[in-house]
């Protein structure tokens, strides 16, 4: 005897359907499988320290899995420093030094195709602002991406190269997350380093993370109570 197709909550009506296209999880995929081995090559494992790298990778995961939870805390840690690598790379497209940002991307010692992987900050953030479109905004996020970034910050300062670095691969990431201050050139030397890694710190969750949290929780409805339970 044939079953009845039943919705997302389980009621006798239509069978469930992909909120995100196959295509565009298929594309998220085999982006990654071009630039994993690539940046492996160029930067080593540590350039996966970035936020913006740890978010690709579980905005492709929560994709597959299509979990507004995933999703939502990606969208919590980078949409606004994305937001501003764009500003910084358009203007930078004119010779004109903003942020910093973006000065790898003009760097004729890295080869143009890894450069021009690093394009997905730019359409990293148009991707959340529409996978949240479809699954909702779980304002559970702030949470899990507030502590995994403090780990990120944490073990950046304490394991990896700081500003000011001359590691044996010149493409070596340093300073990674900002975690000596803005100038990779140097480390700041306004305050101790100990507490400025902790104003730092903080700093993330009452600019970043917890205004942008409370901007999409106004922008975009929360997820469907199935969705919720899926995440």
């Amino acid at each position: 005897m044939r079953s009845i197709p039943r919705n997302f909550e389980g009621e006798p009506g239509i069978a469930r359907r992909d909120k995100i296209p196959i295509a565009a999880k298929a594309a998220g995929t085999a982006f990654l499988a071009a630039l994993i081995p690539i940046y492996l090559r160029t930067y080593g494992p540590t350039n996966f320290l970035w936020f913006c790298d740890v978010a690709l990778i579980i905005t492709v995961i929560g994709m597959w899995l299509e979990s507004s939870l995933l999703i939502s805390m990606c969208a919590v840690g980078i949409l606004l420093p994305q937001f501003l690598w764009l500003a910084d790379f358009g203007i930078n497209l004119f010779g004109i030094h903003f942020l910093g940002l973006t000065a790898y991307m003009f760097d004729p010692h890295i080869p143009i195709f890894t450069r021009g992987l690093s394009l997905f900050h730019g359409w990293l953030p148009l991707l959340l602002i529409w996978l949240l479109h479809r699954l909702g905004y779980d304002k559970r996020a702030l949470i899990p991406w507030g502590i995994l970034a403090t780990v990120l910050v944490l073990v950046c300062y304490f394991f990896t190269p700081p500003a000011g670095a001359h590691p044996a691969d010149p493409n070596t990431p340093i300073n990674i997350n900002n975690v000596y201050g803005f100038n990779d050139a140097r480390p700041q030397t306004w305050i101790n380093q100990n507490l400025y890694v902790a104003l730092w710190i903080s700093m993330l969750w009452l600019i970043v993370f917890i205004p942008t949290h409370l901007i999409l929780r106004k922008i975009f409805s929360a997820p469907a109570p199935s969705s919720i339970c899926g995440s």
